[in-house]
């Protein structure tokens, strides 16, 4: 009697292209930096600095970013890019993308519309841009990019998350992971459990854990190719406001107890979201999770937006002349950030803007 027949969803070399992007992203000592704010995003990190939020000025200020050198390469192994950004070109009329490529920079996309209300639920959210998706995965494929992401929500309420949301939300991840890969990016899956809320570390974990098994059944039931997927979580901190501190240390045992309970060794890697945390504790609770003792059979880095760009913004002012001032604060954070994610990290990389607490409630792109 013939056993079960297993369709090849992906061909070998696709298999293997996405293998090796996804490895090259979480290189020891490498993260990426988001650069992916949505226009309204943008103009919010401008306003403090009266910068005009321009087409020019957000152009200008990516150039910053991609133009910082060969230095920028040692520690920054992809950089997500917002669809105007991806088209944009710096001043000697190269495209970002080509720019990144020649420094040996993966460049990405984020390819979600971004979050809207759940119907039937308390306030909840699920993320919109399915359709066309394909299309827009070609074409971004086409014009440079190596890996996409996609950020879903869920919030930690009385009742919620709840298992209609928790549910949504890993689907929609999982269908979007499944439509990149089939056009050759590497999906980043971003689940984030927010820190707003009064809850304590423990209930933080409890969700995360919760939220993670819902993911990967997800991609196990879209026969999604792990080894070629990235994790993008939330660290378990306690909520915003709850009263109870927690030391790094109690944060990255947690983190990684969360993960190991979820997360199939097949995972590429894992790349940490900064969730409003300043850039200083961003960099501390990374460093942190990589000296936890143990099994961590995945890269455990960054992916950072806040917490690399914060000092870098403050340096700048918008000015024309402060460029390679924040060059440098950009490369001081991208080496500090480096280290943590080898577990070296040794103080020193704080910036204008280190301590500042960088959250804001109920986050959008």
């Amino acid at each position: 009697m013939p056993g079960p027949t297993f369709y090849q969803y992906l061909s070998k070399e696709k298999e293997d292209e996405l293998r090796k992007i996804a490895n090259a992203i979480v290189a020891p000592g490498k993260g990426i930096l988001a650069a992916d704010e949505s226009t309204g995003t943008i103009g919010k990190r401008f306003g403090p600095i009266g910068c005009e939020n321009s087409e020019e000025n957000r152009r200008a200020y990516r150039q910053l970013l991609f133009s910082a050198g060969a230095p920028l390469a040692e520690h920054i192994s992809g950089v997500i890019l917002f669809h105007e950004t991806f088209y944009q070109k710096d001043d000697s009329g190269t495209p970002f993308p080509e720019v990144l490529n020649k420094l040996g920079i993966i460049p990405g996309i984020k390819v979600d519309k971004g979050v809207v209300t759940l119907a039937g639920t308390d306030g909840e959210s699920t993320t919109q841009g399915l359709d066309g998706l394909s299309e827009r995965c070609a074409e971004y494929k086409k014009g440079g990019a190596g890996f996409a992401k996609w950020r879903c929500v869920l919030k930690i309420q009385s009742y919620t998350p709840s298992y209609q949301a928790m549910l949504e939300n890993a689907n929609v991840l999982a269908r979007y992971a499944s439509i990149c890969q089939q056009n050759g990016l590497v999906p980043i899956v971003e689940p984030e459990v927010l820190c707003d809320g009064d809850h304590d570390m423990e209930t933080a974990q409890r969700v995360t854990e919760q939220v993670l098994a819902f993911v990967y059944k997800a991609l196990a039931d879209h026969h999604v190719f792990l080894e070629g997927t990235l994790l993008k979580p939330n660290m378990v901190t306690a909520g915003q406001s709850c009263s109870k501190k927690y030391t790094p240390e109690q944060v990255a045992a947690a983190t990684v107890q969360a993960l190991q309970r979820t997360v199939p060794p097949a995972v590429a890697g894992v790349t940490f979201l900064s969730g409003g945390q300043s850039e200083e504790d961003a960099t501390i609770h990374l460093n942190a999770i990589n000296q936890v003792p143990g099994r961590k059979p995945w890269a455990l880095t960054f992916s950072y937006g806040r917490a690399l760009q914060a000092s870098v913004i403050a340096a700048w002012a918008g000015k024309p002349e402060n460029v390679g001032k924040g060059q440098e604060e950009l490369l001081k954070r991208a080496k500090g950030n480096g280290l943590a994610a080898l577990g070296q990290y040794t103080g020193g990389s704080a910036g204008a803007a280190a301590g500042q607490s960088l959250f804001v409630a109920n986050h959008a792109y």
